[in-house]
Order: structure tokens, then sequence, then C-alpha cells
């Protein structure tokens, strides 16, 4: 299986892996950029890609520089659907409440996996099967639903 990557700014560094059965490809940033203590920004990659068909890609986060800078992603995951041929660009926050983050050009800033979508047709029906879950909310399979009553 192949990624097309086209170059959209001589200095867009293409996708990599650290290792090669890594299931991520790093995302890497094309232009420096400051992001202050609780902001956040659009960083551009630089590239545009093509998806293979029946595929989709999701931009996730880099535990490193979660875990030692704070940097999240706003909408983690990103996804880019596969028909998507503009640049990628990357929405970061720097949840530092003190310090700001500075982005140089070729840093790693986030990680693209490629995932198999099937796609579904919704139809509306009078009832749902039953399930042992049924309509169990967020957290009610740990203490949170307890905690709420």
């Amino acid at each position: 299986m192949r990624l097309e990557v086209r170059r959209l700014h001589p200095a867009a560094v293409l996708p990599t892996r650290a290792h090669p059965s890594d299931a991520g490809f790093d995302l890497h940033a094309v232009e420096a950029v400051t992001l202050g203590p609780g902001a956040r920004g659009m960083v551009p990659t630089g590239i545009a890609i093509a998806l293979p068909e029946g595929h989709a890609g999701l931009v996730l986060p880099r535990s490193g520089l979660a875990a030692r800078h704070g940097i999240a992603l706003v909408n983690a995951p990103g996804l880019i659907d596969e028909g998507y041929r503009g640049e990628l660009r990357v929405l970061l926050l720097n949840t530092d409440r003190t310090e700001p983050f500075a982005i140089a050009p070729g840093d790693r800033i986030a990680q693209l996996v490629l995932v198999r979508v099937s796609l579904a047709d919704a139809v509306e029906v009078e009832a749902l099967d039953a399930t042992e879950r049924g309509d169990g909310g967020f957290g009610s399979s740990g203490g949170f639903a307890a905690a709420q009553r």
C-alpha cells in the first residue's frame, strides 16, 4: 500500500516513521509557530496526501510533546477523509498555563495513522436490538455513573 504525498512547500518534510513497524507517520511543521500559555494554533505541514482507497487518516497527538510540554491536539483525533487533497494542518493546544511553546520548521508535531473505513448507510428503525449494556451512557462501566447518582 502507498501513501502518496505532494510537497506544497520546498521546506516540507515528508511523513516518516521513527521505526519500520510504527503504526503512525510523524508529521512535521513547515513554519515556526509559538503557542502562548493556553493558546491554540493551526500549524501547517506543507504537504498534501492522497489516502489509499477505502482508508481515512487519523491525526493523533505525540505522547512526548504531551508529557514534556503539555501539547495536545484540539480536535484529537483529527479526521482526514479519503477525498481531501488540501494541505495537512495540525490544530495544537498548549495546555501549560505559564510557559509558551515554540515550534521550529521540521519539528515533529503529530502522528498520522491510516485506518480502513467501512462505509454504511444510515437507516431509521423503530427499535434497536437489545444488548447487555443497553442505554448505559458515558462512564457506565466504571465508577462515574455511580458517583453521579
